[in-house]
């Protein structure tokens, strides 16, 4: 019988596998041997694709005539550092007492490609069989399960298929797209600016998000703010004012008013200062108003969804000013750790299987002493045993793996962990164990009334019981400063008040009489757009552009968003160390530099398309297609090489130097 070969994709990974196998391991050069096992490793990518001189040495100096360039048969190379592993690998993949080899590299599509570059490179006896392992977690029972369900890697073909073809599109967008623009403009963006030299680089996710943040800044330049006048009402209650604002509804004075502001107020002042002046003539001191509208309403508010790495790099963003480069080390290390489960992520539900053993991981949890009362709370309740049915399990939602959650497990390797690594850690298990407790529940209430024809409303939302706020309460939401009043809605910041109003809809009724102590005037002015944070920017990626701050929106209009879980915050990384972006650390706010502004202008009038996030996001739903059988890899590059070569070759007949120059001009004046 012979042996079974395992490559993970890193050396602490296979010591895991090791680990799990309890097997007298030996430990050699590049790799590690028993009697029925050897387990070898890379280094994150040992192959890659060649530069286009390796084609054709000609291709070495950049030139319109080269371009575009697209490869009929893509070649690929051994990374200089690395090749002492590779070769390693290559030879135990031709021992002839190897007749499994399994692929235990990272569970998603840029971990298949990264095995597959070293088995094409490299080949094997081919007498072996091809299997891969595909785990969600680094616990033991998860790594034996791996090996025990492995499928043969003929399963994962499709998902290959679309990891060459993300790497094949990259490239081709990269090379053509940078060379293109840089022989095109370079040139003048660096005589403009006075520079050495200037590489113009672009590409299908990079620029895209370039685009996201320069329009963003120019919709905040161009804001024009609207200041605005509304009227307020005091009724006095107990120790309280209770406000009540005016509504501008169809019975009014002033409906359809040219100077009205969202039917709350004016957008003149001396209009408001009327409006106040005339109903204190008419009515004197005490001024009394009727009730017109008494309502009580009860809200519930369920936990929030589980983890996925966008929604991890969101709250670590605005909890901790964390990057989201930084959140997705952190989280990777705590998956390395056995404490948490596969952070490349992109479901923020569980599979069924999962959550019919979910039981082991909250008994592992009582081991966490910060969260132990809510689990043993749990745990005691049988909460655990309603989570099947929940709204947090759903086989539908999940493609390859399932939300971020705690294991249960590795403990004692959280001592090691970093400061930030433990709040983050804190944070996904208190998310987690927020899914077993009870809605929030809110008491609306409005009381409308009525002085002479104008209505005045009180809009309160209390909190009645907290539910699985509780658990979550280490973590309220930053409070969000804004001169911005036009948005209405119930309040809830004021809980005293909000409860002064209900005991007071208690005492009163429809037609009644209420005094009100005081009118007066609240002046306000509308605010521009916030500008994206390191955060809301991974939430926009994932959106297609859109920033959806309302999660249960953006659960059901959940698709194929901008780049992938696995590469957003390496992208955010790339747009900032290029200088297209500036990134405020202690803040997290995104903004263009002078330079990516300039380079915005220039895919504006080259390739346009390129700063569609509804484009881009259709290339990685094509991908997605591709992974899911849905289309050929055939049909998707024919489609692929006819936008590079057309948009190309029409940047290589723009004449527009002259027209460059006056936008570079525009683009200047924020900069000087």
């Amino acid at each position: 019988m012979g042996k079974s070969l395992i490559i993970t994709e890193k050396p602490s990974v296979a010591r895991e596998f090791a680990a799990a196998l309890k097997q007298k391991m030996q430990n050699k050069n590049g790799y590690m041997e028993s009697s029925d096992y050897i387990i070898t490793w890379c280094y994150g990518h040992l192959i890659t694709m060649s530069y286009p001189h390796v084609y054709d040495e000609a291709l070495q100096k950049w030139s319109m005539d080269t371009l575009p360039f697209i490869p009929k048969q893509y070649k690929y190379e051994v990374i200089e550092n690395v090749k002492q592993q590779f070769s390693i690998i290559s030879s135990l993949f031709h021992r002839q007492d190897v007749d499994v080899i399994y692929n235990a590299g990272d569970s998603g599509r840029e971990g298949e490609y990264i095995q597959r570059l070293v088995l094409q490179m490299a080949g094997y006896n081919g007498t072996a069989k091809l299997k891969r392992i595909w785990i969600d977690s680094q616990t033991e029972e998860e790594i034996l399960r791996g090996i025990k369900e492995a499928k043969d890697a003929s399963a994962y073909d499709n998902l290959s298929a679309s990891a060459y073809l993300r790497a094949k599109e990259d490239y081709l967008m990269g090379i053509n797209f940078s060379r293109v623009l840089t022989l095109k403009y370079g040139y003048g963006i660096k005589e403009y600016l006075k520079k050495d030299k200037m590489v113009i680089s672009v590409g299908r996710v990079m620029t895209c998000v370039l685009g996201m943040v320069v329009n963003r800044e120019r919709e905040i330049r161009e804001f024009v703010k609207t200041p605005f006048y509304k009227i307020q009402a005091t009724i006095p209650y107990q120790e309280n004012q209770i406000v009540g604002e005016w509504k501008c509804l169809e019975n009014s004075a002033y409906y359809g008013n040219p100077y009205l502001y969202k039917d709350v107020g004016f957008t003149k002042k001396e209009m408001a200062e009327s409006f106040i002046a005339g109903l204190e003539r008419s009515n004197p001191y005490p001024i009394f108003a009727t009730i017109t509208g008494i309502e009580k309403k009860r809200e519930t508010k369920n936990p929030p969804l589980l983890y996925n790495l966008a929604e991890l790099q969101n709250d670590c963003s605005k909890f901790f000013k964390c990057s989201p480069a930084d959140t997705l080390r952190i989280v990777q290390e705590l998956y390395e750790k056995k404490l948490t489960t596969y952070p490349r992520t992109d479901a923020r539900v569980l599979s069924s299987a999962v959550a019919k053993e979910i039981g082991k991981n909250l008994q592992g949890l009582k081991s966490y002493s910060p969260t132990k009362g809510f689990v043993e709370e749990i745990l005691s309740t049988g909460r655990e045993k309603k989570l099947p049915k929940s709204r947090y399990v759903n086989d539908k939602q999940i493609t390859d793996h399932y939300a971020i959650i705690p294991t249960g497990q590795g403990f004692g390797a959280l001592q090691s962990v970093s400061d930030l690594g433990k709040k983050v850690y804190d944070l996904i298990v208190r998310r987690f164990l927020s899914v077993f407790f009870d809605p929030a529940v809110y008491q609306k209430a409005t009381l409308s009334v009525m002085l002479e024809q104008e209505t005045f409303q009180s809009n309160f939302k209390v909190l009645k019981e907290e539910g699985y706020q509780k658990v979550l309460a280490s973590y309220s939401k930053p409070k969000e400063t804004s001169k911005e009043e036009g948005k209405e809605g119930e309040k809830e910041e004021n809980q005293d008040t909000g409860n002064s109003l209900l005991a007071l809809l208690e005492t009163v009724k429809k037609g009644q009489l209420i005094e009100i102590s005081g009118l007066q005037m609240k002046e306000g002015e509308t605010t521009p757009p916030k500008r994206y944070n390191s955060g809301t920017i991974i939430l926009a990626m994932e959106n297609a552009g859109q920033l959806i701050e309302d999660e249960e929106l953006r659960a059901q209009i959940k698709g194929s968003g901008i780049g992938t879980s696995a590469t957003r915050a390496e992208i955010l990384n790339k747009l900032v160390n290029n200088g297209y972006l500036a990134l405020n650390k202690k803040t997290q706010i995104l903004t263009p530099t002078q330079v990516g502004e300039m380079i915005y202008e220039v895919v504006m009038y080259s390739i346009k398309p390129l700063l569609n996030p509804e484009l881009t996001a259709s290339w990685e739903k094509g991908l997605s297609m591709v992974a899911n059988g849905e289309i050929t890899e055939e049909e998707y590059l024919v489609k692929l090489n006819d936008f590079v070569n057309r948009r190309t070759n029409g940047v290589k007949a723009i004449r527009n130097q002259n027209q460059m120059i006056s936008r570079y001009r525009y683009v200047s004046q924020f900069y000087s």
